[in-house]
């Protein structure tokens, strides 16, 4: 797995613990990039810390039915992902803006005892998914274009087909998962797919629960 400047190939090219970010409804991936806006105290402090370091945090989920309250740590999902900071810019107001790169899933084992102001956890990397382009050819890629150009219609939404088209499986099932719409179970679900070919399967499956539960017959929209 390339990611910006660095190569992760083997568990050793991982951290054993990692500073997270909990946000709810935020999905990375592997080889997905999500912006960031970062403007909380000891999340920027987590950010200056990653940027003297390796550039790794982790993006988790709080808990199904967790919020963050002051006074009050969240229960986290068990699964997250681990992002490297590929871009990065200071909006002169005390804000950073960021991209991070999905470099690979993770589950949390236990959170140490530190001094920062952020949580920092032990985990376990996936390390599969630093090779997940061998899992491509299982992807129905005709199944799952139809499904999004189901939605994209129903919503009356245009998409850059040219691009779509030039897509990878990779790019293409996890890029439509990290942009999907969804809430924060549909989002954990698909991050949590054991494999390229079961996340496809259920951004499929949601898509279709979703069309049919606002549009009517999904058999009819999706042909």
């Amino acid at each position: 797995m390339q990611v910006g400047n660095a190569r992760y190939l083997k568990p050793g090219d991982l951290p054993d613990a990692i500073a997270v970010f909990p946000l709810p409804g935020a999905l990375l991936l592997p080889a997905g990039q999500l912006p960031l806006n970062i403007f909380e105290p000891r999340y920027l402090a987590m950010l200056d810390a990653a940027l003297a370091g390796n550039r790794l945090i982790g993006m988790v989920q709080p808990a199904l039915g967790e919020h963050e309250e002051k006074g009050h740590e969240p229960s986290l999902a068990t699964v997250g992902c681990l992002g490297r900071i590929t871009s990065f810019a200071e909006t002169g107001d005390g804000r950073y803006i960021v991209s991070l790169t999905g470099v690979c899933r993770f589950r949390l084992l236990g959170e140490k005892v530190t001094s920062d102001p952020f949580r920092t956890f032990r985990i376990a990397p996936f390390i599969a998914d630093l090779s997940a382009e061998n899992e491509e050819e299982a992807v129905d890629r005709t199944a799952l274009l139809t499904a999004f150009k189901a939605y994209l219609d129903a919503n009356k939404l245009e998409a850059d087909w040219e691009s779509v088209e030039r897509a990878s499986n990779l790019t293409l099932v996890n890029s439509l998962a990290m942009m999907s719409p969804f809430g924060p179970a549909e989002k954990q679900a698909l991050l949590e797919a054991p494999d390229l070919k079961t996340r496809a399967e259920t951004l499929i499956a949601i898509t279709e629960i979703v069309l049919a539960r606002v549009f009517g017959d999904s058999d009819t929209v999706l042909q």
